[in-house]
């Protein structure tokens, strides 16, 4: 009867006792190593598709892109990666006050990302938003203060990279009066642009919209 009692009393310990060794070989199963590579801004003109005879003069995007690498160890026998998150961080400079920059922010979800192989990934200013936020419509890219991304897996950072070595990660939480967060124009990742069917193997394929909340 005491034994059985004592039995009783042990159960709970030992069960947390799995429960602690099981979330620790899950925590540890899969290790993940991203390599990122410094990120590139440049305009890019909007494509012509379809009927010539319209006419219309392309007008400049902002592109931003990034070119990296995930590595999962053990490999897994897909060789791909579930998915990744990317945040963006880009600042502008502000037309209507001289030495300050607005910030612009997007997070976008990436899935079936191969692995040990170069991939990119990248968001947009469309020309619209170009020619609100500068009153300009033309070398968006001469405005552009600094771009930087984090990459997550699960939830968790992997990797952090900057057009500027000097920006250090945070720099968009540091940057005081000067760095006026905006929210005027959206920062679009390459499904809602006129690129989305180009290049299409360059870069990681973008999660589905209802993926992307």
């Amino acid at each position: 009867m005491m034994i059985a009692q004592n039995l009783r009393r042990l159960c709970p310990f030992f069960g947390a006792m799995l429960m602690v060794v099981w979330a620790s070989q899950s925590a540890h199963a899969q290790q993940y190593k991203v390599t990122a590579d410094v990120p590139k801004f440049d305009s890019l003109l909007s494509p012509q598709l379809g009927d010539a005879k319209r006419g219309f003069t392309s007008k400049e995007w902002l592109e931003v892109e990034a070119r990296l690498m995930v590595q999962m160890s053990p490999e897994p026998k897909s060789q791909t990666c579930d998915g990744i998150t990317v945040r963006w961080y880009v600042a502008v400079a502000n037309p209507e006050e001289k030495g300050t920059f607005l910030l612009f922010t997007r997070e976008v979800k990436h899935v079936n990302i191969p692995t040990g192989e170069e991939i990119y990934v990248s968001t947009y200013l469309s020309p619209a938003s170009i020619r609100r936020i500068l009153g300009a419509a033309r070398n968006p890219q001469k405005a552009v203060e600094v771009c930087s991304f984090e990459v997550l897996i699960n939830g968790e950072f992997q990797a952090y990279s900057s057009s500027n070595a000097r920006f250090k990660q945070g720099w968009w939480e540091q940057g005081g009066a000067k760095l006026i967060r905006s929210e005027v124009v959206p920062m679009l990742d390459k499904s809602q642009t006129p690129f989305s069917i180009m290049w299409w193997d360059r870069y990681a394929e973008v999660a589905p919209k209802d993926s992307q909340r």
